[in-house]
């Protein structure tokens, strides 16, 4: 679940992102728009969001569980489905277990990572990535600072759940040098906190 929030529309608004949606549908009540795509809830808009929701301020909202009970209370005001989004960390501390090369490309590689409660098959192009290293994974559900969705995906055959992420991805300040954001501490499954 992504949490962004506009007050500078003339009604400040909470967006709120369950899922990307290819052919979205739009339900329109009073202060608020469900968007959904196949019945399912995928995002809402909330305007007015501060009267709303009753919260005095956004700077440092999280998608947690007090914060989805919040967005649930409207909702139930208005008759609409509660919203039930998983709730784990999707930026988290990983090690990489193994790394083989990618048996049809030659910049590839196949990396299994223990994010702490299971290890991910991650299929990787950074030049920097190498067994026994401590590295940031965005998990399956992860929405990127620049609005990517991570998806099980599938790079030239290889199966790929979740992705190693590099500096830039994470949106933070980097001297420009490509590879993957080798961490030097931290334990693995833990939250990494962008």
């Amino acid at each position: 679940m992504k949490l962004t929030f506009n007050e500078y529309m003339d009604n400040d608004c909470l967006f709120v992102t369950l899922k990307p949606s290819d052919h979205p549908v739009y339900e329109n009540h009073e202060n608020i728009t469900v968007i959904k795509e196949n019945d399912e809830i995928v995002g809402l808009n909330i305007f007015n969001a501060h009267q709303s929701l009753g919260i005095d301020s956004f700077e440092h909202i999280r998608a947690d569980e007090q914060t989805v009970n919040t967005i649930n209370n409207l909702l139930d005001k208005h008759g609409i489905e509660e919203i039930s989004p998983d709730l784990t960390h999707k930026f988290v501390i990983g090690h990489v277990d193994e790394i083989e090369p990618h048996p049809d490309s030659d910049h590839l590689q196949v990396t299994k990572v223990d994010v702490g409660t299971e290890v991910l098959q991650i299929v990787c192009g950074a030049p920097n990535v190498d067994k026994n290293q401590k590295v940031v994974v965005a998990k399956v559900g992860a929405f990127m600072p620049d609005g990517l969705y991570i998806k099980p995906s599938e790079l030239r055959g290889v199966a790929s759940n979740g992705m190693i992420c590099s500096k830039k991805e994470l949106g933070l300040p980097h001297s420009g040098a490509k590879g993957i954001y080798v961490l030097d501490d931290g334990k693995i499954g833990d939250e990494f906190n962008l």
